[in-house]
């Protein structure tokens, strides 16, 4: 990289921090004014001409300035050397206020609204997906008389439980004993795995069982069987839209598309689909680059989140291409790693 495009580059950083800034297409005096190029105006004006030739700016229509381009976002994006890190004071709220959640409803609502209030976008969040989990743990709770309340814990956190009718009295000394050995034949067989492996693996109960027990182990499998299905469609979680009415002038369009396209759940989930096969990376997907219509004037940010080194879904924001790019890369990190965090515990 010559030094010519090092110092257009800085051009364009400042042509961007400004319009995200000031929501104002950005003239050179401004950028003189503003930045300390340390060039004269005449340089700056022809850096602004070639960052027009090269379509990473461009002049709004009856204005003197420039405006980026979706392609010098992106430059400016893939340029950036690294994302700044959240404030330390910043961290401990988001820690603080995700730890106070009492189930995986509520980790989901909570990091939608945290989302959304860090960038002042849209969030959406991806559900954890059942299919991606596995069995932590299954307990059988005696109901009293010939019913036992079968729970199932998932590893990302999901509670199923299912009333088991197993046929006889479990609720004497010898049913319980009965029960420990089929709490611990269940664990035996299904912990760690996956929820079709896990099934399989009951409908096939272990051989060296009596009939009885084996009869009985069937029976809280197939009870089972019902969560181990992914009854639930894939489900996103969306807060915050009403925050692109806040920034309703930067969509060169109406508002109507996107809001349409955020009604598209499946829209929304193919695009953190993506973002979730990217690991542990932030991926940025600006206007044109996004294959739906009605998001081609907005970028969305987002990243995999899951517990361990099992990314189960996706989380992130969509707001106009006018965006706060760096900011708002280091917020999705950053609630990504603490939502992992609190899944893994």
């Amino acid at each position: 990289m010559g030094m010519n495009e090092d110092r257009r580059l800085r051009v364009l950083r400042a042509i961007v921090q400004d319009y995200v800034q000031t929501s104002e297409p950005v003239g050179s005096k401004a950028l003189l004014e503003r930045h300390q190029l340390g060039v004269s105006a005449a340089t700056v004006r022809n850096d602004m001409a070639a960052l027009e030739d090269e379509g990473l700016i461009a002049a709004p229509h009856t204005s003197a300035g420039r405006v980026p381009t979706d392609a010098g976002y992106r430059l400016f994006v893939d340029r950036l050397s690294a994302v700044k890190p959240m404030s330390s004071a910043e961290q401990r709220a988001i820690a603080h206020f995700l730890e106070g959640a009492l189930d995986l409803d509520d980790v989901v609502e909570r990091t939608v609204r945290l989302l959304s209030s860090l960038t002042h976008q849209v969030a959406v969040v991806q559900y954890p997906s059942l299919a991606r989990s596995c069995v932590r743990h299954i307990e059988l709770v005696p109901l009293g008389g010939e019913r036992v309340l079968a729970v199932l814990i998932t590893t990302t956190g999901r509670v199923e439980q299912r009333v088991v009718d197993v046929g006889r009295d479990l609720s004497s000394t010898v049913g319980e004993d009965t029960l420990a050995t089929l709490r611990t034949e269940l664990n035996r067989a299904t912990a760690g795995r996956t929820l079709a492996e896990a099934s399989a693996e009951l409908a096939s109960a272990p051989e060296q069982l009596e009939p009885g027990l084996r009869d009985l182990l069937r029976a809280v499998g197939t009870a089972l069987q019902d969560s181990f299905v992914e009854e639930r469609e894939e489900r996103v979680v969306l807060a915050g839209t009403a925050n692109l009415a806040r920034v309703g002038p930067d969509f060169t369009t109406s508002l109507g598309p996107v809001l349409e396209a955020l009604e598209e759940h499946v829209v929304l989930l193919k695009l953190l689909g993506t973002a979730a096969e990217q690991g542990e990376q932030v991926a940025v997907r600006i206007g044109h680059e996004n294959p739906y219509a009605g998001l081609q004037t907005t970028s969305m940010v987002a990243t995999g989140y899951g517990a361990g080194s099992d990314l189960v879904a996706g989380l992130g924001v969509l707001g106009p291409t006018r965006m706060d790019y760096p900011t708002t890369m280091a917020a999705v990190r950053t609630v990504a790693t603490y939502v992992s965090r609190i899944l893994a515990q």
